[in-house]
């Protein structure tokens, strides 16, 4: 298969096996995180340009859920109808959608007092957060399903769960954040489990739910890749049907790995093998011929693109040319692309 090769699964068609990964825009108004002008164009001008997937940046479930207040949420039908309008627009140009459900934990820098699994700060000038009730807890599983039901109402092909870079599930699953002791210490994947379950019920039954992860934490006393394998087959269970892999999010990212593109790829490969379902493969893949090779050994079902989509909203078109692989770019862009 190459990069241009339709993908579907469940109620997910995808016309190519390009997707648009979330990146945080920082452009939302402060009072109300609603997307705005700057996020149409944004996004449907991926969606011209020939992405498959295009998933929202991370959209987050309350205010103080947000990494700063210029971030985007979900947590009202204002939220919905803003969604509506660029989901709408994206898929008139052949583009799926997709959002970033998630909440910042600890790392909700705007937030007054952050929350997180255990009162564990970020880092020393950051503001220790409070840590979670089960009664919270059980709020923001809550926050949730309502986000989720939200983002099916705007029309979203996809949900995605974030569950890396250290927000708030990252912590809960992490040995190094979470050291609570009650049950969701003693089970670190319990808060995930009980939020996807809450998800999937108000998913259409067709529609995937996807999760990213971090693979490995890169930090001492953090988890790796034999631990998030373990971790994912819970979620699997629960109802994850998808994984989108990354890693890091709490330590430095290894200057071997930082300098070597495809670095995350045998990440996305391992937790495919090992549980069977498909995968995203993210990061360093702006090389048309190096995301495709990807694709050709069976190491990823789907290549996540993002500096290369930033720096060209045509970057499927134009991979897609470089690679003697059929595109289809709307209008007369069709002539002009090459």
């Amino acid at each position: 298969m190459d990069m241009m090769t339709p993908f579907s699964y469940k109620g997910l068609a995808l016309k190519n096996r390009v997707v648009m990964p979330p990146m945080c825009q920082f452009k939302a108004t402060a009072e109300d995180g609603i997307p705005n002008e700057w996020h149409y164009v944004h996004y449907v001008s991926r969606a011209v340009g020939g992405a498959g997937l295009i998933i929202f940046e991370m959209t987050n479930v309350e205010p103080d859920g947000r990494i700063t207040d210029r971030c985007l949420g979900l947590w009202s039908d204002k939220h919905t109808e803003a969604f509506r309008k660029i989901i709408t627009q994206c898929k008139q140009y052949g583009a799926k959608t997709c959002i970033q459900i998630a909440h910042a934990g600890r790392k909700a820098e705007d937030a007054e007092v952050p929350v997180a699994p255990s009162a564990i700060p970020y880092s020393e000038s950051s503001k220790v957060p409070h840590e979670l009730t089960k009664a919270e807890i059980k709020r923001l599983i809550g926050e949730f399903q309502a986000a989720t039901k939200r983002a099916v109402d705007a029309g979203v092909d996809a949900i995605e769960l974030h569950g890396a870079h250290g927000y708030l599930h990252h912590q809960f699953l992490s040995p190094h954040l979470n050291q609570r002791q009650d049950e969701y210490g003693e089970d670190r994947a319990l808060f995930g489990v009980e939020v996807i379950e809450a998800m999937k019920a108000v998913m259409p039954v067709e529609m995937p739910l996807i999760m990213r992860v971090s693979a490995n934490e890169y930090v001492d006393g953090g988890y790796d890749l034999a631990y998030l394998v373990e971790m994912c087959t819970r979620f699997k269970v629960a109802g994850v049907d998808m994984f989108h892999v990354s890693s890091g999010g709490e330590g430095p990212l290894l200057t071997q790995f930082s300098s070597e593109p495809g670095y995350q790829v045998p990440y996305a490969d391992e937790i495919r093998t090992q549980l069977g379902v498909p995968v995203i493969a993210v990061g360093k893949l702006d090389d048309p011929h190096l995301a495709n090779q990807v694709l050709a050994q069976g190491k990823a079902d789907l290549v996540a693109v993002g500096r290369g989509m930033l720096d060209d909203p045509y970057w499927a078109h134009h991979a897609a040319i470089k690679l003697g692989q059929e595109y289809q770019a709307p209008g007369v862009y069709q002539e002009h692309l090459k």
